[in-house]
């Protein structure tokens, strides 16, 4: 069985993270918890690319429609669309214009249980409900309200995989193997080695 210490994850830092200069910031979140930083680059990326990111799973279109459609209901708010591919579909356009209105940081994260590590520091998707501590708590005021008024995709910072199986389908869409790097950090003995020992001289 592979070591909880390998697992890794996909961050996105989104258009807004990277014009509101909070590229370091985020980082800083990840590395000090103890993740190491094993791929990035900055990108611009086509529509195409977001479509085909987003619909990684076949089922996406129905499971976040479904999902949409209940959080409306739950809130006695009704949607203008009552078919959750439709739903989906019209979600999926803004976020097109969202990924596609400038440049963004992605970045692969390797440690132990990297993909809930990450999804806990990141915070909630609505930031106006993540926890104080987080990075969309402290760094975002939007909400799904506003977001929904304005017809546009909700201001987040950041994206980070839901599962390590969908971490694994979406590392493999943003980067290639050779553009991950496997290497050993010093820190790394701290962390994961059974017996803490060799540090003093």
């Amino acid at each position: 069985m592979n070591h909880p210490k390998n697992e890794s994850t996909l961050v996105l830092i989104k258009p807004d993270g990277v014009q509101r200069s909070l590229i370091g910031e985020i980082i800083g979140r990840y590395e000090r918890v103890g993740l190491k930083l094993i791929a990035m680059k900055m990108i611009v990326v086509t529509r195409e690319f977001i479509e085909e990111f987003y619909t990684l799973d076949p089922e996406w279109k129905l499971k976040t429609g479904e999902k949409n459609l209940k959080a409306y209901k739950d809130k006695g708010l009704t949607n203008t669309h009552n078919d959750p591919i439709e739903v989906a579909s019209f979600i999926l356009e803004k976020l097109k214009i969202y990924y596609t209105s400038g440049p963004i940081v992605a970045m692969v994260w390797e440690g132990a249980h990297a993909v809930a590590v990450v999804r806990k520091l990141t915070g909630s998707t609505e930031p106006v409900m993540s926890d104080v501590g987080t990075i969309r708590g402290d760094f975002v005021l939007d909400s799904y309200k506003m977001a929904d008024d304005d017809l546009r995709s909700i201001r987040n910072l950041v994206h980070a995989s839901g599962s390590v199986k969908e971490a694994e389908a979406e590392v493999g869409h943003w980067f290639s193997e050779q553009e991950i790097i496997k290497y050993r950090h010093v820190q790394e003995k701290i962390l994961y080695d059974v017996n803490i020992d060799g540090i003093e001289e």
